[in-house]
């Protein structure tokens, strides 16, 4: 793809591996890409030594202009970005407020993309918040960035299905390549000189996608089996759905609904030479794929030849 004008100044801002794609995107089609902002190398792994995000690695790569402030509150730092005389912002999970004087400015529009079909899961886990919901199809959206969380109208939205095995992990790679379409698609009406048609959001309909958390991963067998399906794939791969059978702790990759077996309660374990079945509130769990702590992920037959599991 060759855009119509090569030239429009871009700065991207991101940093997971969410943000790739479309970061590529603008790299494989020659725009002039003047900085990449991302969050300053953090400890990781056992030894805790830094590491540099993925976006940052790319941008690298690349041999692209890598900022790294600690906060855009800096009035320094936000000079220094306004100087690089961008045409176009364009943010993606990059974590850092985004403060109101860069917003305001005349010189540059600046977009977000956001992985859910606004104003439906705004906030921090909306792939995650929409599987655990049972939603039937999820988006992505390229918005105008306000102060306020992802409030902003929005030029642009792609939809997908999501399937009755999709995971927070399989979704996520899906929007991001949708993420890089939709921005495609924005940018070339920019570089034309146009400006995407901007949609107000509809406040009514705002719904809110809280931050996951380890402690909510805790499967509770007075749920359905279907919302416990639903929260194993919404929380792979983290902070990954867990509970205690005899005595182990143990994480859930993989589960499917079944009838209940016979005289089947809620937490009640049953077990045979390849099933490994936990009645609930409505129907039961089957566990496919599970991991000891400290253990490598198997499946329930693999766990059982090993283990022979207590209620």
């Amino acid at each position: 793809m060759n855009p119509q004008n090569p030239s429009l100044r871009i700065l991207f801002a991101g940093t997971p591996e969410f943000a790739l794609p479309p970061l590529q995107a603008l790299i494989d089609d020659g725009y002039d890409i003047v900085g990449v902002l991302t969050q300053p190398d953090r400890p990781a792994g056992r030894g805790k030594h830094l590491r540099a995000s993925p976006v940052k690695q790319l941008a690298l790569e690349n041999k692209l202009n890598v900022l790294q402030p600690e906060s855009l509150k800096d009035p320094e730092w936000q000079e220094k970005l306004i100087s690089l005389q961008p045409d176009l912002m364009v943010v993606v999970a990059y974590g850092l407020m985004i403060p109101g004087h860069l917003l305001n400015q005349p010189s540059f529009e600046c977009w977000n993309i956001h992985a859910s079909l606004l104003p439906r899961w705004r906030g921090a886990a909306p792939i995650q918040r929409a599987i655990e919901a049972g939603d039937g199809q999820t988006g992505v959206c390229i918005m105008q960035v306000e102060v306020t969380l992802d409030t902003g109208p929005v030029y642009q939205c792609l939809t997908t299905p999501i399937g009755p095995m999709d995971t927070a992990g399989s979704l996520h790679d899906r929007l991001a390549g949708l993420g890089a379409r939709a921005l495609r698609n924005c940018i070339e009406k920019l570089s034309r000189g146009e400006l995407p048609q901007a949609i107000a959001q509809d406040e009514t309909k705002a719904v809110y996608a809280r931050k996951l958390s380890k402690a909510e991963a805790e499967m509770d067998w007075s749920q359905a089996a279907e919302v416990l399906q639903r929260k194993v794939r919404a929380y792979n791969p983290w902070p990954v759905a867990w509970c205690e059978i005899g005595g182990q702790r143990l994480r859930i990759w993989k589960a499917e609904v079944v009838d209940n077996v016979a005289d089947s309660k809620p937490g009640a374990l049953h077990t045979g030479q390849r099933s490994l079945i936990i009645g609930t509130a409505e129907k039961s769990l089957k566990i496919l794929e599970l991991q000891r702590a400290g253990g490598q992920r198997m499946t329930a037959e693999q766990f059982l030849n090993a283990n022979k599991p207590k209620a």
